[in-house]
């Protein structure tokens, strides 16, 4: 059995929605789900004889339990066959999914949380999409069922980790893959010289377009040979990679994406085009990072 799937529960209706998609990928993966709850901060004067901030004792018990029970029954409606267990843990959301996920194989989220003002991505799943040990898949959206895996292609090395987690995900579902590589001539790789590459001027575009089509075969021809029974639609797109990338996830039922491609800044563990996705798309999206 391969490491638990992590679902963050915190009662609202965006967690709920998570544990949904927690069971599904728990019992495409015959793993175990484990629903945790994270009790806010450590009171300045715990009460003798029990850990700091739980809920026994505090009047709260009852309602994380609720909270927990309810989970669980979802859980077990989305996939009845799955094994659950529960914990609450003293300490906040952030750390608390954070240190989860160094056990896990996916952690799950939802987009917004109680303290999240509404149409605004939860910083949760904004901290752990940078600092999280395992995937991440952020619930938002409308996805199709029937629809396609989004595979981002970037050809950055911390990408790869993304490529392999989508064709595993396109066979779990046994869905297709679109592979989909967005390029303009801002790119960096169409630029050798000395200078600014934002001042390039791309004089032969034909050229550019051949070397980011090579790109996008050479990223996916590898795992297509570990995962042969997945179809794979290999899309190249001319346009801005943020808009681009959005569009692609309409009627897709999950978008993968690497937590920082080839153009991010060094050192920064987040790059735009995933927090773009995570804040736009239309469908549940799931950044993985590298080995960075």
């Amino acid at each position: 059995m391969s490491d638990p799937v992590i679902v963050g529960v915190d009662g609202s209706v965006s967690s709920l929605d998570a544990v949904d998609a927690a069971a599904r990928e728990a019992h495409l993966r015959g793993a175990t789900l484990r629903i945790v709850h994270a009790f806010g901060h450590a009171p300045g004067h715990p009460s003798a004889g029990g850990p700091p901030w739980s809920p026994v004792g505090h009047g709260l018990d009852p309602m994380v339990q609720g909270a927990l029970a309810r989970a669980e029954e979802r859980a077990h409606v989305v996939a009845s066959d799955i094994e659950i267990t529960r914990s609450v843990v003293a300490g906040e959301a952030l750390e608390v999914l954070e240190i989860e996920s160094r056990s896990a194989s996916l952690a799950v989220v939802g987009n917004r949380g109680l303290g999240s003002f509404a149409g605004l991505l939860g910083s949760t799943a904004v901290h752990l999409a940078a600092h999280g040990h395992c995937p991440l898949m952020v619930v938002r959206g409308r996805p199709d069922p029937a629809g396609a895996v989004v595979l981002a292609v970037d050809g950055s090395e911390a990408g790869e980790a993304a490529v392999e987690f989508a064709f595993t995900e396109a066979t779990l579902r046994k869905a297709p893959l679109v592979a989909v590589h967005v390029w303009n001539t801002w790119s960096e790789r169409a630029y050798e010289g000395p200078g600014d590459p934002l001042s390039a001027v791309v004089a032969d575009v034909d050229r550019l377009r051949e070397a980011e089509q090579h790109l996008l075969d050479d990223t996916v021809a590898a795992c297509q040979e570990v995962y042969p029974q997945v179809v794979v639609e290999r899309r190249l797109v001319r346009s801005r990679i943020r808009p681009a990338l959005i569009d692609a996830s309409r009627g897709a039922q999950l978008v993968v994406v690497g937590a920082r491609g080839r153009g991010g800044f060094a050192g920064l563990l987040l790059g735009s085009v995933s927090q773009a996705l995570l804040h736009h798309a239309h469908c549940p999206v799931t950044v993985v990072r590298g080995k960075e």
